[in-house]
């Protein structure tokens, strides 16, 4: 299948997975927790499932690396292609009864999001984005392209909602100075940057590879950029699929993040979500 029909059937995938989650809000649902402490819950496995299945009719012979299948143990033999899925990020807020969750399905290619989908079932809203096709946003019933905005005077920061840090508020003194600063859960920062309402976005504590790649994918799309701890460009395909930290931006490069990381370890730092 061609990348713009692939990335075509990843919508649809995405908006039927996000239909199965409201649906199953509606009749209501328990939460659990997994072994790193994270919530889960029935639209998480019922989401995935339909992503599992739509991903298996539009690109068969792909592998997919899911996390409710990792977190079951089931982690397919792969390459360097592959999907990484996050059927419903944010489930923290989601489970508060917040609208700022998201259905995230990304395709690797040699290490790099080639392309990604992140949609909001609570609003209905599809971010989408394919390296050298550019990246759209679907909202309202109007598709519209997306870029990252220049860097000026007036600027802007997003964070996590879950996860903001001192050593984050340190970082963002340290970059950009004085700022406007939104706090929201899930992949929806990515995304945020990618319309050009933020400049940037670090994430001084650790994430899953399927948490950020789909919003990794879309914001390239948008002539952003997403580098890892030393500067360099964030790759996927690491152990674990831990990410260690990370800093997006709306194209230009900003310093290393490294120097303010806060230690990792211990249950407590496990990743859970952006």
């Amino acid at each position: 299948m061609r990348e713009l029909g692939l990335l075509d059937a990843l919508n649809v995938a995405a908006r039927e997975a996000g239909a199965e989650i409201l649906k199953l809000v509606k009749a209501g649902f328990e939460v659990e927790t997994k072994g790193d402490q994270s919530p889960v819950t029935v639209c998480d496995r019922a989401a995935e499932r339909v992503i599992l299945e739509a991903l298996a009719a539009a690109a068969p012979g792909v592998p997919v690396i899911a996390e409710e299948e990792v977190a079951a143990g089931r982690i397919p033999a792969h390459g360097d292609t592959y999907f990484l899925v996050d059927p419903l990020d944010g489930t923290k807020e989601f489970v508060r009864g917040g609208d700022d969750y998201t259905v995230n399905i990304g395709l690797i290619a040699e290490g790099v999001p080639r392309l990604g989908v992140v949609y909001q079932p609570a609003t209905d809203t599809l971010w989408s984005g394919l390296a050298g096709e550019g990246a759209f946003v679907e909202r309202g019933g109007e598709r519209r392209a997306i870029a990252c905005r220049p860097l000026g005077e007036v600027r802007a920061a997003v964070a996590s909602k879950s996860h903001l840090t001192q050593a984050t508020v340190d970082y963002l003194a340290e970059v950009i100075g004085l700022c406007e600063h939104v706090s929201v859960g899930s992949s929806l920062k990515f995304c945020i940057v990618a319309e050009g309402k933020a400049d940037i976005y670090p994430r001084l504590s650790p994430t899953s590879e399927w948490d950020t790649a789909a919003g990794h994918a879309v914001l390239l799309a948008a002539g952003g950029r997403v580098d890892g701890l030393d500067g360099s460009p964030l790759a996927y395909g690491k152990p674990a699929f831990l990410n260690l930290g990370f800093c997006a931006t709306a194209g230009w490069q900003a310093p290393p993040i490294a120097p303010f990381m806060e230690p990792f370890g211990g249950g407590g730092d496990l990743p859970q979500g952006v």
